[in-house]
């Protein structure tokens, strides 16, 4: 089974960025960030395939940047200007069989998940 480790989290003001890194035992075709904030369903917020092909939520379009070593099994998602809606637990997953518009339109079919980074936005 694949083991994903996030990391990268923290607290930041509002405007400023955090880089968060996951850490993958295994390459798929797709990988993905995704997010969860209290009161609400985990959504996708960008996803990448083998071909470098990406895709973001509307929300964070122009924002972020998700990107992938694929050598070494790492998915890294630049966050610049965070807003106090991106306060959530960030979560990274991936997919061999799914696109990587279907990964981030359907993070409630993915079944296994790392343990998340905290993501904390203040004013």
């Amino acid at each position: 089974q694949v083991q994903l480790v996030e990391s990268g989290g923290g607290s930041v003001k509002s405007g400023e960025s955090l880089r968060l890194t996951c850490e993958s035992s295994k390459t798929t075709y797709s990988m993905g960030w995704f997010r969860s904030a209290p009161g609400k369903e985990r959504e996708g917020v960008a996803t990448i395939d083998l071909a470098s092909s990406t895709f973001y939520a509307d929300s964070v379009k122009g924002r972020f940047t998700i990107s992938r070593d694929i050598a070494n099994n790492t998915l890294y998602l630049q966050m610049d200007g965070l807003k106090l809606e991106d306060t959530a637990l960030y979560y990274c997953a991936q997919d061999g069989i799914m696109s990587a518009w279907q990964l981030l339109n359907n993070p409630r079919i993915i079944k296994t998940w790392g343990q998340g980074t905290q993501v904390t936005v203040s004013s």
